[in-house]
């Protein structure tokens, strides 16, 4: 009998604050019953401990059977008073592996649907072989000589990947670089391959993606992405699924390196295939298992498939804000501006994540509360807490630190801009300028940092075609005719959807109470009165004795009647009023409607 591992890793934003008021329901797809009677909950810092799932052996994704799934899966419901709530199908868990779900949980907004749903598909070794990369549509994008080069070789901070094939009506969403790659080779590899074969497949799948983005591939022939999700042309990409620690870790160890020919600066434009189903003139994705196996390094493998004249190049730099790496790892008693340049990033970070100890005296001398802090940080975040700040713990670090900052940023930028009491009657277009344009620039942008497919923006008050892109992207997301075209509805939305997510802005703070601390009874109106009327009506689904009422955030008769049914059905005290005790129960029962109607 074996057994894997899942985490959950709940946020707002970018990683730039945790989520904890969330409760987790696992379910084996296989007998759609509950994994245990215990609901899942994650600390102060958005994570649950590792959960020990069943799997199958790990033998079985070490030999190529397409026939073979090597892999049980599970489903999982994300419940949240405060958050949208998230039902993820079919995440995958190996043998011996932890199954890291990373869930960017976004601020309710009324008239969403009650739950999204996470579709994960098979890992790509299970699929068909019409599914998979041929070597002639490689080919017929080279034939296409339009693309142009950068000046150099950057890794970027993020990356817009396309939702389908190139031409394709789809949508775009905007990831952090490593979290591609983590999810790409999540998809389309094994992640109980030995290392080597690992690393081998993840130089690979950068090194095209780099190509894809040095090229400027897609850009240059007017898209407004850097690479797709189609197989035929691109990687499986699998918007909002997990990734496996043995993949995380090989890609935060090797993500800003690439192979190049000998004399060349462009990264290779990496073909592989999966060389059993499907063969190309490149890599065989289950070839470097062998190899590997056999003691042959990642290089070595590589040379195997792309030839003597390929080298492992370093990108010197990554682009955006984040700070580049110094080239040697900081320890205790070190000292300098790199030490100094962590200590106010770690001072930072612990506003939102107050588990890290303060570093009293930030200057520059690596003393054992920096030493501590870095290890708290390594804790949170899944490195190894070894307190000493290497490439992996240098960048994750950074990472967090813009997220945070950028939250920071945008409150200091929205006391700036005053925003309209009402929804403004002019309608912004293509070619717009002025004030209005930059506070709908500001609301897009503060909006776009809690939602991935929202594209980025800047406060520049030009009404340029970027924007255009930005607004349809927004309106696809809440359900308004994407017309690029800011109207009465649009604006409308805009600061509905901004006044829900202002709190993370102003306050920096995730966490949320359940029960809100005061007696909710007729007279009493908001969103706490709103989510006990969305619990009663899901409620009411499966017992239809419990009366239907109006979400309206009113707490009249009929939402009082309601209250006084169901306290009566579950043994409580009949008077119409939630305080914790109704509140608890109200919100078990409708964690129980909503597990069975997902199971």
């Amino acid at each position: 009998m074996s057994f894997g591992k899942l985490q959950f890793i709940l946020f707002v934003g970018e990683e730039s604050l945790p989520v904890t008021d969330a409760e987790i329901i696992i379910i084996n797809t296989d007998t759609a019953e509950l994994v245990s009677n215990k609901v899942v909950k994650v600390d102060n810092d958005g994570k649950t401990k590792p959960i020990s799932l069943y799997t199958y052996d790990k033998y079985l994704s070490e030999e190529p059977d397409v026939a073979i799934k090597p892999y049980k899966t599970y489903d999982a419901i994300i419940l949240s008073n405060k958050f949208q709530n998230k039902y993820i199908k079919g995440i995958p868990i190996f043998s011996g592996v932890t199954s890291i779900q990373k869930v960017q949980m976004t601020p309710k907004v009324r008239g969403e649907s009650s739950i999204d749903v996470i579709d994960i598909p098979p890992n790509a070794l299970t699929l068909p072989p019409s599914l998979l990369k041929k070597e002639k549509d490689f080919e017929n994008l080279k034939s296409d000589a339009s693309s142009k080069l950068l000046k150099d070789v950057v890794i970027p901070e993020y990356i817009t990947v396309h939702l389908g094939t190139p031409t394709s009506y789809a949508e775009n969403v905007t990831v952090p670089f490593t979290d591609y790659i983590k999810n790409v080779a999540s998809s389309e590899i094994y992640p109980t391959w030995p290392k080597e074969a690992l690393k081998s497949n993840i130089y690979a799948e950068i090194s095209f993606t780099l190509n894809r983005i040095y090229t400027e591939w897609y850009r240059s022939r007017g898209y407004d992405f850097d690479i797709t999700n189609s197989t035929a042309y691109d990687h499986y990409f699998v918007n909002g699924r997990n990734y496996f620690d043995t993949i995380s870790d090989v890609v935060d160890e090797i993500f800003n390196e690439y192979i190049s020919r000998k004399g060349f600066k462009e990264p290779l434009l990496a073909q592989y295939c999966n060389g059993t189903t499907v063969t190309c003139d490149g890599l065989s994705q289950w070839g470097t298992v062998t190899y590997a196996n056999n003691g042959d390094s990642a290089y070595q493998i590589l040379k195997k498939y792309y030839g003597d004249n390929i080298e492992i190049r370093t990108a010197d730099y990554v682009e955006g804000a984040i700070e580049s790496y110094p080239g040697k790892a900081l320890k205790l008693g070190d000292k300098g501006e790199d030490v100094k340049i962590i200590q106010q990033q770690l001072n930072r970070i612990r506003k939102n994540y107050p588990g890290i100890p303060e570093i009293t005296n930030e200057n520059g001398e690596f003393n054992e509360a920096t030493k501590n802090a870095v290890k708290t940080f390594q804790k949170i975040f899944n490195l190894t807490p070894d307190g000493i700040v290497g490439k992996k713990t240098w960048y994750k670090i950074s990472q967090i630190y813009v997220g945070v900052k950028k939250l920071a940023e945008l409150n200091s930028e929205g006391e700036k801009l005053p925003l309209p009491d009402k929804v403004p009657t002019n309608i912004l277009r293509l070619g717009d300028k002025g004030e209005e344009v930059k506070n709908a620039q500001f609301l897009l942008k503060a909006i776009g940092t809690f939602y991935d497919n929202i594209l980025p923006i800047e406060v520049t008050g030009e009404f340029d075609k970027n924007m255009e892109e930005v607004v349809k992207s927004f309106q696809s997301e809440f359900g308004l005719d994407d017309d690029g075209i800011i109207g009465p509805k649009t604006w409308s939305k805009l600061i509905e959807v901004y006044k829900i997510i202002e709190p993370y802005i102003l306050t920096g703070s995730g966490e949320f109470i359940k029960y809100p601390g005061y007696l909710i009874k007729k007279g009493k109106r908001g969103e706490d009165v709103r989510l006990i009327q969305e619990w009663l009506n899901e409620i009411h689904k499966k017992y239809q004795f419990i009366p239907e009422v109006s979400v309206d955030g009113i707490f009249g008769e009929k939402t009082k009647e309601a209250i006084m049914i169901f306290q009566r059905w579950q043994g409580l005290i009949a008077d119409g009023i939630v305080g914790p005790l109704t509140w608890d129960k109200l919100y078990e029962i409708y964690r129980e409607v909503i597990k069975e109607n997902f199971s």
